[in-house]
């Protein structure tokens, strides 16, 4: 099977100016912290010329391999499932306290593990959480600037496209980050500036709307979710508190904002499968009471999605609501990417777990502060979806009448 070699050079290195100009905006004297696939490393390699070029003090990679992450699972014992490298989370929490940015480089196989027993995934995954906790929240409470950004690698492409050869599958995923990212413009940088600016006028028409709840109906979907107190909408490019503007996903549609833990009630339907830790959920179904998810089951997947919503009291609530119009760049590709970072981007969604205190007005909010205003803490986030071509959703003021944001999965105001 070809490598990620055989992508266009051309197109890597406009990946690369695309995460480091307008991803991070990534600062003269700034370092970067660099997570990447083992099958990424041109991209990686592009990305870290590209941040010396505009001036990075220091560019630290961080490599994972898809065939040592699974002969973990392989040959490992029992006991050291339960045990992660805290050290290196703990130095990379230092870095980012001395002012480093975060650049995450996705690509991996996203059923690498599908075959492996799910409770050591489970295990494994829960102590990653627990160890890297310090250093998400440099992440979660928006204190660095930081990215995601994606590549396309051989493995990924074939489960995609399994029925095309190796190098089709390849080019097609390849086009699709090209397309979605926003490459495929004269000026791409340029045409970020143009979306940020739409992704911007959306949530202050929506801030300044100020509503206690949005209503979601469609296809097996009857939910109410309650907004956080003093919740504010985010969206596009957004300033982090170390005050350097970046965008943390490419691509992005989106905008989104932080749920009640607690004003949640109803039931959803997902509308498109999940893939989570190497396991397809698909079917999912919840019913919310008093923000909890009182039920959950799903058509196939039902014990991962058990573990997940049970890795902690958090797990069970909502941390994000988040709307995206059906009409998206990513949703219009016509097919599913088993990848979060684009998957979320097809479709409104909301997510189980952490909440995003950066979407909660205010600043240094406690702990104790965030929960007050109904902001959810867990170890996990993760996001679903739950929009599509027949989602409505309005949003609700107390004694006002409700008011259309989205009709037929489209934005209305």
């Amino acid at each position: 099977m070809r490598d990620t070699t055989d992508i266009d050079t051309t197109m890597l290195d406009a990946l690369a100016r695309l995460a480091v100009r307008v991803g991070l905006n990534l600062q003269p004297e700034q370092e970067l912290v660099m997570t990447a696939p083992s099958a990424a490393l041109p991209l990686a390699r592009a990305i870290t010329a590209e941040a010396y070029r505009a001036g990075a003090k220091l560019v630290t990679p961080i490599l994972a391999d898809a065939e040592i992450a699974r002969a973990r699972f392989v040959h490992g014992h029992d006991a050291g499932f339960d045990h992660a490298p805290g050290w290196l989370y703990d130095a990379m929490a230092r870095a980012y306290e001395g002012g480093a940015a975060r650049l995450a480089l996705v690509g991996e196989d996203p059923f690498l593990l599908s075959d492996q027993d799910s409770a050591k995934v489970g295990r494994a995954n829960r102590a990653n959480a627990a160890a890297y906790r310090p250093a998400l929240s440099y992440i979660s409470e928006f204190r660095i600037n930081w990215s995601i950004i994606a590549c396309p690698t051989p493995a990924w492409a074939a489960r995609i496209f399994p029925d095309l050869p190796a190098p089709e599958a390849l080019a097609r995923l390849a086009d699709a980050i090209a397309r979605t990212a926003r490459l495929d413009h004269d000026d791409p940088v340029a045409a970020w500036t143009a979306h940020n600016a739409a992704l911007a006028s959306r949530c202050a028409t929506l801030n300044a709307a100020r509503f206690d709840s949005l209503h979601f109906t469609g296809a097996g979907t009857d939910l109410r979710v309650g907004l956080a107190d003093g919740h504010r909408w985010q969206g596009g490019a957004s300033r982090s508190r170390n005050g350097v503007s970046c965008n943390p996903n490419i691509p992005t549609e989106e905008v989104f904002t932080t749920p009640h833990a607690d004003r949640v009630d109803g039931v959803v339907r997902a509308t498109k499968p999940l893939s989570y830790h190497g396991t397809l959920i698909d079917e999912i179904e919840m019913r919310f009471e008093g923000g909890r998810a009182v039920s959950a089951t799903a058509g196939r997947g039902q014990d991962v999605l058990a573990q997940m919503i049970g890795t902690d009291a958090g797990a069970a609530r909502l941390g994000e609501v988040a709307l995206v119009p059906h009409s998206s760049p990513v949703s219009q590709c016509g097919h599913l990417f088993y990848n979060t970072l684009f998957d979320e981007n097809a479709a409104s969604h909301i997510a189980m777990g952490q909440c995003y205190a950066a979407c909660l007005e205010g600043d240094e909010l406690t702990p104790e502060d965030i929960a007050a205003r109904g902001g959810n803490s867990s170890l996990i986030h993760v996001d679903w979806m739950i929009g599509d071509g027949r989602t409505n959703v309005d949003g609700l003021r107390a004694g006002a009448e409700p008011v259309a944001l989205m009709r037929a999965g489209e934005w209305v105001i």
